[in-house]
């Protein structure tokens, strides 16, 4: 039995409790400075609400940073103190200075190190192969309605960085250009931000995400040759568009192209059945008990902050 505490229960973070009870790990019981928000933890979940870091770091082997991103370096840091396997909820840290040394921290002590981009187990990404993704040019949107929650970093920090993660795994190639537009509109930084990815191999990544939407949509669109696939996160769901040669059973009516006569195949995957963030600690909890990377390494989380920072930079903020 691996024994995890959690280090913050605000809103994400009593998600986290709920869900950790649906995993193999034992909750030994959390740690949150905020009395309102501990309170709140102990009666829905009855688990023990800790007074003090130390006492819960020294009776765990793993933690569950969900504090507010401006604290996950330094809790992280301690955490590694004492050799804890660490999951961090995304972004890895607010600094990429920050990041770089949680990231050596974590090869230094050899421990296992998960950062939560969610999306990465979501059934509409997952119930795609590597082989049916090879994108030239990708649509990215991801559209919210406002909430003060997540507003002490900018929207591309609080939303976009979930797209650029998925978007360094799917592209075989580094980013070599950013341009990018950020506008500040009820809060101190971007609310709503577009930016241009062009990597090495030639792919284009166009990049929209904001917080002040009337509508919630989180889709990406790829563009590959014979294929465009739709990825709905919100509805768990992809829609697989293929051109072939032959005339399978399904094909939709045939069209002319400039390789002659091509046949429409459409096919849906996904499944509204799971719990993306309870695969994501399962996948955690495997790691740990296993020694095997997990899906979304300190690497992981390093790079899509990079380039965050980067967007970032390119705005102006």
């Amino acid at each position: 039995m691996i024994r995890i505490g959690v280090f913050g229960v605000g809103h994400l973070g009593k998600i986290h409790l709920k869900c950790l009870q649906q995993t193999p790990f034992e909750v030994v019981g959390f740690f949150d400075p905020n009395d309102e928000a501990a309170r709140g933890a102990v009666d829905d979940f009855h688990i023990k609400r800790f007074e003090n870091e130390e006492e819960l770091l020294s009776l765990v082997d793993a933690v569950d940073i969900v504090t507010p991103t401006p604290f996950h370096y330094k809790m992280a840091m301690k955490a590694l103190s004492y050799g804890k396997h660490l999951f961090i909820e995304k972004p890895v840290t607010h600094d990429i200075g920050e990041a770089r040394i949680l990231v050596d921290t974590v090869a230094v002590k050899g421990v296992i190190a998960q950062v939560g981009h969610v999306e990465r187990f979501n059934p509409a990404f997952t119930s795609l192969t590597a082989d049916q993704l090879h994108p030239q040019f990708i649509e990215s949107h991801r559209l919210a309605t406002f909430n003060p929650r997540g507003t002490d970093v900018s929207v591309v920090l609080d939303l976009m960085i979930h797209d650029l993660d998925l978007i360094l795994n799917l592209v075989d190639g580094e980013v070599v250009d950013v341009m990018a537009n950020g506008v500040k509109i009820v809060s101190s930084t971007p609310d709503i931000c577009n930016t241009r990815l062009t990597f090495s191999n030639g792919c284009v990544a166009n990049v929209t995400a904001s917080r002040i939407s009337l509508k919630n949509m989180r889709k990406l669109r790829l563009f590959q040759e014979d294929a465009y696939i739709s990825i709905d996160f919100l509805e768990k769901e992809s829609q697989i568009i293929t051109l072939s040669d032959q005339n399978i059973e399904g094909s939709l009516m045939p069209i002319d192209t400039f390789k002659g006569k091509r046949y429409i195949n459409m096919s849906t995957k996904g499944s509204k059945d799971n719990n993306a963030i309870v695969d994501e600690l399962n996948n955690f909890y495997s790691s740990v008990t296993t020694g095997r990377q997990p899906q979304v390494t300190i690497m992981d989380g390093y790079r899509a902050l990079e380039l965050a920072s980067r967007i970032e930079q390119a705005i102006g903020h």
